[in-house]
């Protein structure tokens, strides 16, 4: 199938954006907050927002869309939809959140807007035409590791992969100036894009989490992998190291080291 990659990545970021509208509509008085799980929150701003970027993908290009809250079809040329993550900083009144439209072809991540509806900002790309924010065109940092503060995100709904998790938090903590945790795997892949991070790590993410931001963080300069170094396998397993190459080398290191 040929893919016209602009036309794509325009109908994505109005998707994108037409999900940020209601998601910003609802801040501060959450509607029918409930917990699917201990920690894991969805709330009537999350269906709103993926039925509206679901529509607008839908009219616009007609390929499947697969959403975090409503499922749909899984195809080898498809949307990944979050539309609303981080949504437990959302319910907490915490504006680092994000709407996050990712195309993948083939098992690969095409196209990638992350809008940031109450931080008014939008990063975006696709393959081959480099990584943007607002228009400006951005690039992973150039720190030294040693400089470097690396983003994280805590597995704390799955208890069960904290021994594989602890060991590289605690060598990362040694291993890098500083670490961060905002609780959005979208934003994280996107500041780390645009140097605000200079790296990321998580695991088991779901893939419409890390779909856009991983194609914003390559076309900034930046490698993908998991947490084994392999740079196909992390969409499917949701475990990520991103980050510019020698930050990434450390990342791989680590958790080779301790894993």
């Amino acid at each position: 199938m040929s893919l016209d990659l602009d036309a794509l990545l325009v109908a994505a970021d109005r998707a994108a954006r037409a999900g940020g509208e209601i998601v910003r509509a609802h801040f501060a008085s959450p509607p029918d907050v409930r917990e699917k799980a201990p920690g894991d929150w969805v709330t009537a701003a999350d269906v709103a927002s993926e039925d509206a970027v679901r529509a607008v993908l839908e009219r616009e290009t007609g390929l499947p869309v697969f959403g975090e809250e409503a499922g749909g079809e899984r195809a080898d040329v498809g949307w990944l939809v979050d539309p609303l993550d981080g949504t437990s900083n959302f319910v907490h009144g915490f504006d680092a959140v994000g709407v996050s439209v990712g195309l993948v072809a083939d098992g690969e991540p095409v196209v990638g807007v992350v809008h940031a509806p109450l931080l008014a900002r939008t990063y975006a790309a696709r393959k081959g035409g480099g990584a943007f924010r607002d228009e400006r065109r951005i690039h992973v940092s150039e720190r030294t590791p040693e400089r470097a503060i690396v983003a994280t995100g805590f597995p704390f709904r799955r208890k069960d992969v904290l021994v594989s998790y602890e060991p590289v938090f605690g060598a990362a903590l040694h291993t890098f100036e500083d670490l961060r945790r905002v609780g959005a795997a979208s934003l994280d892949l996107c500041w780390t894009a645009e140097g605000v991070f200079d790296g990321y790590f998580e695991l088991r993410l779901g893939p419409w989490d890390v779909a856009a931001g991983a194609i914003i963080v390559r076309e900034a300069g930046g490698i993908v992998t998991d947490w084994h170094g392999d740079s196909a396998a992390w969409l499917a397993s949701g475990d990520i190291l991103a980050g510019p190459p020698a930050v990434h080398a450390e990342l791989a290191r680590i958790s080779s080291a301790t894993g």
